[in-house]
C-alpha cells in the first residue's frame, strides 16, 4: 500500500467520523428541542373537562413512534407490536359481542377527551371519521379502511371477533404507529362500549353487513 493510499484513507475516516459527530449533535439538539416544547405544553395547558395534562406525557410506544416519526424499522416496529399484544386486555367473561345498535352509537359520537367534553359523559368512538361502515352514513372519513361487510367478507368466525376486538383495544397490537387510537388501553372507550362495536362489524344484522 502506497503512500497515497494510505492518505485517501485516512482522509475518508476522518470525514466519516465528522459525519458521525454531525449527527449526533443534531439528534442531541432535536432531543433538546423536544424537551423544550413539552416543557411549553405542560405549562401552556391544563386539565379541564375530559382533557388531562397527563396526555401529554410519552409512553414507550409513543416515545419509540415519535423518535421514527411513524416509520419505525423492521426491528423496532416489531418490538413495539409484541410489547402492546401484552398490553392487550380481552374480556374476562369471554363475550366479545355486545349490542349493535348501540355500537353504531359509539360509530357516530364525536364526544370525548376535549377539554369542553363533559367528564361524567362517556366518550365516544367517532368511527365514521376514518371508516367507511354503512352505506346508510353518506359522510365518512378514508384515513382507515372501509369497514362495510366487515364480517359478510371475513366471516363470523370467534377469531375474526376476537381480532376485531384486539384491533379497537390496541391497534399498536397489529400496526405499529398506526394512526387508530388505542381506545381500551387508553381508557377512551369501556370494555361494554368496545364490544358493542365488535357487534356493529360482526353481527349478520347489522347495517354493516346489509
Amino acid at each position: 500500500m502506497n503512500h497515497k493510499t494510505i492518505c485517501l484513507i485516512a482522509a475518508a475516516l476522518m470525514v466519516a467520523g465528522c459525519a458521525v459527530t454531525a449527527e449526533q449533535v443534531a439528534a442531541e439538539k432535536e432531543a433538546a428541542n423536544s424537551q423544550a416544547a413539552l416543557g411549553m405544553m405542560k405549562t401552556s395547558f391544563k386539565t379541564r373537562g375530559q382533557a388531562s395534562v397527563d396526555r401529554l406525557n410519552q409512553d414507550e410506544t409513543q416515545a419509540l413512534c415519535s423518535q421514527y416519526r411513524d416509520n419505525p424499522p423492521k426491528n423496532i416496529r416489531e418490538k413495539i407490536e409484541a410489547l402492546n399484544q401484552t398490553l392487550t386486555v380481552f374480556p374476562a367473561d369471554g363475550k366479545l359481542l355486545g349490542d349493535w345498535k348501540e355500537g353504531e352509537k359509539v360509530a357516530q359520537s364525536g364526544v370525548g377527551k376535549q377539554f369542553s367534553d363533559n367528564p361524567e359523559t362517556p366518550a365516544g368512538g367517532n368511527c365514521y371519521a376514518c371508516h367507511q361502515l354503512t352505506k346508510a352514513e353518506v359522510s365518512y372519513g378514508n384515513i382507515g379502511p372501509s369497514l362495510y361487510n366487515f364480517g359478510k367478507v371475513r366471516g363470523y368466525a370467534p377469531e375474526i371477533a376476537k381480532y376485531a376486538y384486539g384491533k379497537i383495544y390496541n391497534a399498536e397490537a397489529y400496526s405499529a404507529c398506526s394512526n387508530m387510537p388505542r381506545f381500551g388501553h387508553s381508557k377512551i372507550l369501556t370494555e361494554q362500549q368496545i364490544k358493542n362495536v365488535v357487534a356493529l362489524l360482526m353481527d349478520p344484522e347489522s347495517p354493516v353487513n346489509k
